[in-house]
């Protein structure tokens, strides 16, 4: 007879066990924070490994313990802007799939927007209205969504008030 095989238990990462994703999921947290302000912090789980040689395995997880997606390759992060690349996708995954919404939107156009490198520095990106041929934009810096005042639309009627 074969032993049933049971899969090992997360567990939460604590503060400090691996900086270079705390510092990360920091960024993310605040932007989480603004755009869907209803949901807790994002937290680090921990798989330990299958076989004693082996690292564990960090996942980026929602406040309830669920996560989606792979998990932080710590070989991939050679240094704090693969990091938070890393991270950054590691969230979106957990937060589109676990919550079936995309995140985060661009306030702008209601798309999701994804990481990218804009002069340096990593970015939340929007497509733009493509089907209008309207332009591709960063929309900010990863960590800084809270800094955007919404965007004012040259388009839109203003309210007037009732002349009497």
């Amino acid at each position: 007879m074969h032993a049933l095989f049971h899969a090992p238990e997360p567990r939460r990462v604590s503060p400090g066990e691996y900086p270079v994703w705390d510092q990360a999921l920091a960024l993310l947290n605040r932007d989480l924070a603004v755009t869907l302000p209803e949901q807790e912090p994002l937290q680090l789980l921990a798989l330990p490994p299958y076989d004693a040689d082996e690292p564990e395995q960090v996942y980026v997880a929602l406040a309830n313990g669920e996560w989606h997606g792979n998990y932080l390759d710590q070989d991939w992060a050679d240094g704090p802007a693969a990091a938070l690349s890393i991270v950054a996708d590691a969230a979106q995954d957990t937060v589109t799939e676990r919550l079936w919404q995309a995140w985060p939107l661009c306030a702008e156009h209601g798309l999701g927007m994804h990481v990218r490198d804009a002069d340096g520095q990593l970015s939340w990106w929007c497509a733009g209205e493509r089907l209008r041929r309207g332009p591709a934009h960063v929309r900010a810096a990863v960590g800084a969504l809270d800094t955007l005042v919404r965007p004012r639309r040259p388009n839109r009627k203003r309210k007037r008030a009732n002349p009497k």
